[in-house]
């Protein structure tokens, strides 16, 4: 009896640490220890790592439904994690403003968001000109990790001389000062971002709370059973070398032995696998195994040319899915192609027509560009309070 009852108390303690699950059931902790587990992390930041249930959500967003993705987010920082460290140790701001860039982006330095911010650091195209990052046909540097990242610790640091409070600084960042600033004068001067939530915009209200989880499982993931997947370099294998000519990437790999691919994740900011004419000499980042013999076969590597536009034949379908458009009173063939990305003549071939006439109820078939969610932003997953019906289902299972 006594052996019996020793097991089921053993039982019991190993679930409460989220030790012991029943068939598929994934490790989950009680609150209070999510809680003293950022209270400990918080000690060692300026930053308020506060717990709640907003948290908690964000916590499980990782844990539970994208712990692939966190594998691989956990990877990705053995590439960036150091860069970022780097210059947020120069600008004296906290170390664990390193994890924004995982809301941001989750570490993809070619990331795009439905607003056309881009890079690890999410910016967008007048923002960028702000911090003299540069955008054109084949370059932008919204990608460029080094340059990114200055621009981002150059930026957190304006916004928290401006609030005095790294929560609000946070919010400004995803959703601009003025954002903060109008929902801090409609609540009549609240400057907590718990007593100012209400007055946010959604995405904004669930940047912090997205924030704070990330810091926890950055920091636990261990602990959740997930195992982080290997990068496809890590920041003490990489060097840097510059050129001095236009180059494409495909001479640089045959130059210096190292996979396309990877000369593509090292320098996301060249958007056409080429290096442009340059008055001055263009670093690029290689892996240092392969510095060597790229700086030997340099001198002997001719200039290359800007890459031609490719255009798609006529009634190509590659990379498109099938919908039937309807057509509405007043519609014309220009608007319906712009809609869907194509042109008149892919819309007339699809169709088997002979003429642009258009007849009001006529079906169409379209062929539009696959809508792919190549990136995830946690963000996207907001989630309010009152309304945390897939958490409570989760827990009800596991009971």
């Amino acid at each position: 009896m006594r052996i019996i009852v020793a097991l089921i108390f053993w039982c019991a303690m190993q679930a409460a640490v989220g030790q012991v699950s029943s068939g598929d059931a994934l490790p989950h902790y009680p609150d209070w220890m999510y809680q003293k587990r950022l209270e400990e992390l918080g000690k060692k930041t300026s930053i308020q790592l506060d717990y709640n249930a907003q948290i908690q959500a964000y916590i499980e967003v990782y844990t539970v439904k994208r712990r692939d993705h966190l594998a691989n987010i956990i990877g990705r920082s053995e590439l960036y994690f150091p860069l970022f460290e780097e210059y947020l140790a120069k600008y004296d701001l906290p170390l664990e403003l390193k994890y924004l860039a995982i809301v941001e982006s989750a570490l993809d330095p070619k990331a795009k968001s439905k607003s056309g911010a881009m890079g690890l650091w999410q910016f967008l195209y007048h923002a960028s000109r702000m911090f003299d990052l540069k955008i054109d046909t084949y370059v932008d540097e919204r990608c460029d990790p080094v340059k990114s990242t200055e621009a981002a610790c150059k930026y957190l640091r304006y916004l928290y001389q401006n609030l005095n409070d790294w929560q609000l600084a946070l919010a400004a960042y995803n959703g601009g000062i003025g954002v903060v600033q109008k929902a801090i004068e409609r609540s009549g001067g609240k400057t907590n971002f718990w007593e100012l939530q209400p007055y946010l915009p959604a995405e904004v209200k669930s940047y912090v709370p997205a924030f704070i989880a990330v810091n926890y499982v950055m920091n636990n993931y261990s602990r959740h059973d997930i195992v982080a997947k290997a990068p496809p370099i890590r920041f003490n294998e990489v060097d840097t070398v510059f050129v001095n000519k236009p180059l494409n990437f495909k001479q640089i790999s045959s130059a210096s032995g190292t996979s396309i691919d990877i000369i593509r994740w090292l320098n996301p900011s060249f958007s056409k696998d080429y290096i442009p004419s340059s008055e001055q000499p263009v670093r690029i980042f290689l892996p240092k195994k392969d510095i060597v013999n790229f700086v030997k076969a340099e001198k002997d590597l001719k200039e290359a040319k800007g890459p031609l536009v490719h255009v798609r034949p006529v009634g190509d379908k590659q990379g498109r899915e099938q919908v039937i458009h309807k057509v509405n009173k007043g519609e014309f063939f220009h608007k319906i192609a712009i809609n869907y990305q194509c042109r008149i003549s892919d819309v007339m071939l699809w169709n088997k027509m002979k003429s642009r006439k258009l007849l009001v109820g006529q079906n169409l078939t379209v062929w539009q560009p696959q809508q792919e969610e190549r990136y995830f932003f946690v963000i996207n997953e907001y989630l309010e309070p009152e309304k945390l019906m897939w958490k409570e289902s989760l827990l009800a299972k596991e009971k």
